[in-house]
């Protein structure tokens, strides 16, 4: 019997990454690794086993001496019973037998793998040669689900099929021999060149295959499928992104009165930046005649550069930050990727640092005001400095605890809070801070029109758009269009990603409302004990409590 809920976690950990290679790739466990995903029914069925094996054990062990955890354990078992118990929720709905969205999916957690592998010697090259033979077999294991959705009656809505199908194919545009994979082998060593090649098609022709199958067949059974998941899967899917349940309404309120208040503090900073304005003009006039930078590898070191000061600043003064944090490397993501940039975590042994990437959809002019916040939700003080924060202290914590059990709620309520931290500590002009309330705002639009499309909400009487009328996609589009700085392939990409990832947008705002809430709620305490908190030291100890559900994480910040 396993002694303490931290060991059977981490036990769990390394038993998933046996079962499921994108776990050991993400996690650096299995540098030569060269498994595609299982991503089949029977692929499913042994993961979701694993978890009641591991629920069980928890427990037995509850039983046996759960009386006797510390706040370290009885943190983990929490953590456990309810990422482990919601998956199997899920999966008892058949959630991952419809899987098809322009983000995150099982299309893009395929190619996602070789952008995490070890690429510095001619045996890292052969594994990926290897490897990427190998995406058919993972390719048609995808189908199997998606087909076995389609015999249930279970399946993604047209609007994500056929966005797929749109990112499948730009993935393999370009001259035989020079798709993304082509390009990606051709940094290998030239002696491989033939088994690299060769893997390369094999992939590419395994994706044109994904791709005429979705378009083919499985769109023209989709047909009539809402976007709309409505209430019961959209709690489920609250529930499964943010380890928290949720009154919609109460939030859906709450999100608004966000909206209205940035909406006016939006205004008064239009009006200073070019009077007479409105907030979407004075982005406009920013985008044409702002501070920006020009050509891709430039922007990538701008933002490199960007980073590597800001850890410099505040290391030491609002952080400690550890040695082998301070290295995160900026990225331009791959073609046929969604509009948003993402973040992907350091390897457990730091031999792949974390990363920030950039969608340039095809830009090469890139505006400053609508990068500085944003690189600040994904590096430092953001998603950098807590994700890879969690791997420094993974040994004191859990595996579990500082990698596969987080959940979007306290990750991006962190990032979310990250970008306020730096407005208040004086590190944005106004140009930039039109750039960090632009971010906000599409947090609190996000709120409300997620909410609003997937549960058929009605439009505030107060809106300056439809009052009135029941939240439409293209309703939900004009709007967002109305109050962004964003393009209009921004706007339109994000709309999808709502659609097809239900809950998990409003994950952002509602996070960020824990974390204040949390902070004040500690700065209050401290008050009444007479002393003054610091705020380094909260954050530090925050920062190292690793993954909570966002219904925990509040009142485990209160503590601190």
């Amino acid at each position: 019997m396993t002694d303490t809920p931290r060991q059977l976690a981490d036990r769990y950990v390394h038993d998933l990454a046996d079962l499921d290679t994108g776990v050991a790739t993400a996690l650096g466990l299995r540098p030569h690794d060269d498994r595609v995903p299982d991503l089949s029914p029977e692929g499913h069925e042994q993961r979701d086993e694993l978890a009641r094996r591991a629920l069980a054990d928890l427990d037995a062990l509850e039983s046996a001496t759960g009386e006797g955890w510390d706040d370290l354990e009885r943190r983990c078992a929490t953590l456990l019973r309810d990422r482990l118990g919601v998956q199997l929720e899920a999966a008892a709905a058949g959630e991952h037998l419809r899987m098809v969205r322009n983000i995150g999916s099982p299309v893009h957690a395929v190619r996602g793998l070789f952008l995490m592998m070890p690429t510095a010697t001619d045996e890292d090259w052969a594994c990926i040669a290897r490897r990427m033979a190998k995406v058919p077999e993972a390719y048609s294991s995808y189908v199997a689900s998606l087909e076995e959705g389609r015999r249930r009656g279970l399946h993604a809505a047209p609007r994500q099929v056929t966005t797929a199908v749109q990112q499948l194919d730009e993935w393999v545009q370009g001259d035989p021999g020079a798709t993304w994979f082509h390009e990606f082998v051709g940094q290998g060593p030239e002696a491989q060149r033939a088994e690299l090649t060769a893997a390369a098609d094999a992939a590419v022709t395994a994706v044109r295959d994904l791709r005429d199958y979705l378009a083919g067949s499985y769109l023209p059974s989709a047909e009539g499928t809402p976007d709309a998941v409505g209430e019961e899967r959209y709690r489920l899917n609250v529930r499964r992104w943010m380890g928290a349940d949720i009154d919609p309404q109460e939030v859906y309120s709450w999100g608004w009165a966000e909206y209205r208040r940035l909406a006016a503090e939006m205004g008064e900073l239009a009006e200073r930046l070019l009077p007479g304005s409105t907030p979407v003009e004075a982005m406009r006039h920013l985008d044409e005649h702002g501070r920006r930078v020009e050509g891709v590898d430039e922007v990538r070191r701008w933002l490199q550069d960007l980073m590597d000061r800001t850890i410099a600043e505040l290391d030491g003064t609002h952080f400690d930050i550890a040695e082998p944090i301070r290295t995160v490397e900026a990225m331009i993501a791959p073609p046929g990727s969604a509009a948003a940039p993402y973040y992907t975590r350091p390897t457990l042994d730091w031999s792949r640092p974390g990363r920030t990437w950039l969608p340039t959809l095809g830009r090469t002019v890139f505006p400053v005001y609508d990068l500085v916040s944003t690189w600040y939700h994904e590096g430092v003080p953001g998603h950098h400095l807590q994700l890879a924060q969690w791997v420094h202290v993974a040994p004191q914590l859990s595996v579990f605890q500082t990698t596969i059990g987080s959940s979007s709620g306290a990750t991006e309520g962190w990032a979310l809070y990250a970008e306020r931290l730096m407005d208040e500590l004086g590190y944005l002009d106004d140009e930039e801070r039109m750039g960090y309330l632009d971010a906000q705002m599409m947090r609190a639009v996000r709120v409300v029109i997620d909410l609003g499309m997937h549960l058929g909400l009605t439009v505030p009487d107060d809106s300056p758009l439809a009052p009135g009328q029941t939240w439409t996609p293209e309703l939900a589009t004009e709007f967002f269009a109305m109050h962004s700085g964003r393009s209009r392939a921004f706007i339109e990409s994000e709309i999808v990603r709502y659609l097809g990832w239900p809950g998990q947008a409003i994950s952002y705002k509602l996070g960020e409302r824990s974390w204040l809430a949390g902070r004040e709620a500690a700065r209050r305490a401290h008050e009444e004990r007479g002393v003054q908190l610091d705020l380094k030291a909260w954050h530090m100890a925050a920062l190292s409590l690793g993954a909570l559900g966002l219904d925990d994480l509040q009142t485990e910040l209160a503590r601190l």
